[in-house]
């Protein structure tokens, strides 16, 4: 998904407008974060946990955080940067961060 917004002003050059690129993860992808999530933070199963979730609102602390996300290396067979890391405040973020690297590792 593509969106170009100038904010409701009018003529205004391109340079202007705001570009905002959206890439959603594959459902696949999605699922494994899911449960990744489930499984590091001993969730109980009628706790739904979805793209939106945030890591802080499924009771994640910051060491929870870095065991997530040496799960998804893990599982994914991906090393991410700890800036890139920092950047992850939902389920959406990760899956859409780990293909990315998985998109960059296989070019």
């Amino acid at each position: 998904m593509v969106s170009f917004s100038n904010m409701g002003i009018t003529n205004l050059p391109l340079s202007f407008c705001r570009l905002q690129i959206s890439c959603d993860a594959k459902p696949e992808t999605v699922d494994k974060v899911c449960n990744i999530d489930r499984k590091q933070l001993d969730l109980k199963e009628d706790m739904s946990v979805s793209g939106e979730s945030k890591f802080a609102a499924l009771g994640a602390d910051s060491l929870d955080t870095v065991e997530i996300v040496m799960g998804l290396e893990e599982e994914f067979g991906i090393t991410i940067e700890e800036e890139s890391a920092q950047n992850i405040a939902t389920v959406q973020d990760a899956a859409d961060l780990i293909e990315k690297i998985l998109e960059k590792d296989s070019a």
